[in-house]
């Protein structure tokens, strides 16, 4: 998952985000949310991780935010 992300904020470009459902879309089959719905914590906490190793920031309002505080809908950037 964590190489998943990172391959697509790369793809992306700098300073732009992600959806953790991209990465989860992009582990499952994006046609069958019954596929990657389950992928979205394990995207989350791959981001987490991520954020704790300095590769990463998770994003709210366009805020950097902590990991352990975000609730809601949270965007991927890389550092």
């Amino acid at each position: 998952m964590e190489a998943k992300i990172l391959q697509l904020l790369q793809e992306r470009g700098a300073g732009k985000t992600i959806c953790p459902s991209e990465a989860a879309r992009a582990m499952g089959d994006a046609d069958k949310p019954e596929s990657w719905q389950p992928l979205m914590e394990p995207a989350r906490a791959a981001a987490r991780r991520m954020v704790a190793r300095g590769l990463i920031v998770i994003t709210q309002a366009g805020q950097v935010v902590e990991p352990s505080t975000a609730k809601g809908p949270i965007r991927l950037r890389l550092r």
